[in-house]
């Protein structure tokens, strides 16, 4: 077992290389010495089962894990009954796009606060969170691991400790960490070796070691104001942060096997590729070592 790397979605260079087609993702992740790719529905579950199934076909050719992002207009927080019952229709809609795919992974953003408390928001998410697990049971869809993400803007519902809550729920909730949304929802946290051990720490003490190993993630630089997340940047940038480099001294050190999903602004296989990069030459110096 290893980590996983791959982009969100196509960079610009999918189609500067002539590709078109979802179905032209598996050549591309593989042309680029990827072996990850997650799939945007963020503006809705668009993608028809049967190109589903032949995108999946490919991937599982090319050894490609597929995950599938969620609608953004999910909102498992809302003070409105109606829509956290379609909220939970969503999440079905994306659960049975990914499962013709052939992957078993989605990631969602849970919602905001709005005008009601923290405590509120979570209590709301998580009466949500148990009708959808319920509905993928009920849909022969219990395989399927919702992964709740961390997000980025002081508003939203998406701390660490809150994401972490909604995992507790079940043990097939699998934790979304987007290093680059703690980073900025905190101001720029994520300094020190020891800020990013702590996020480790804490979804091992509360979730423990089997689903640590396993975390979905999503890494990017991203810019940030007084009220969290701005805009996604590229690893070109020497400004906002944060690091790769200490999750990758983790990720060996706890010996997880994550799936690293980049978020780059345009660039985000290629800057998926210098994260594989850096981890396999970490791996490769340790191993040496010992």
């Amino acid at each position: 077992m290893s980590a996983k790397f791959g982009p969100a979605g196509n960079s610009e260079s999918f189609t500067a290389m002539g590709y078109k087609s979802s179905l032209d993702v598996p050549e591309y992740i593989e042309k680029m010495g990827l072996d990850a790719f997650e799939y945007q529905c963020g503006r809705g579950v668009n993608i028809g089962a049967e190109k589903a199934e032949k995108l999946g076909a490919l991937a599982k050719e090319k050894n490609i894990a597929l995950s599938l992002h969620a609608p953004y207009y999910i909102s498992m927080s809302s003070v409105e009954e109606e829509k956290r019952i379609k909220s939970v229709d969503y999440i079905l809609q994306s659960a049975n796009a990914v499962n013709s795919m052939g992957g078993n992974r989605i990631v969602v953003h849970t919602g905001s606060c709005g005008k009601i408390s923290r405590e509120q928001a979570l209590s709301l998410a998580i009466d949500t969170m148990k009708m959808a697990l319920s509905a993928l049971d009920s849909q022969g869809l219990g395989h399927i691991h919702i992964c709740p993400e961390t997000m980025g803007k002081v508003n939203q519902l998406g701390t660490l400790s809150e994401v972490l809550t909604l995992c507790e729920l079940d043990e097939r909730l699998i934790p979304c960490i987007d290093f680059g949304h703690l980073n900025a929802r905190d101001q720029g946290s994520l300094k020190r070796f020891e800020d990013f051990e702590s996020i480790f720490s804490q979804i091992e003490n509360r979730l423990g070691t089997d689903r640590l190993k396993i975390f979905h993630s999503h890494f990017s630089k991203i810019e940030y104001s007084a009220g969290g997340e701005v805009r996604h940047l590229t690893f070109a940038d020497n400004v906002f942060g944060p690091s790769f480099e200490p999750v990758a001294e983790l990720i060996y050190k706890k010996n997880c096997s994550p799936t690293i999903i980049c978020e780059s602004a345009g660039t985000q296989a290629e800057d998926a590729k210098q994260m594989k990069d850096y981890y396999w030459r970490l791996q490769n110096e340790k191993n040496t070592d010992n």
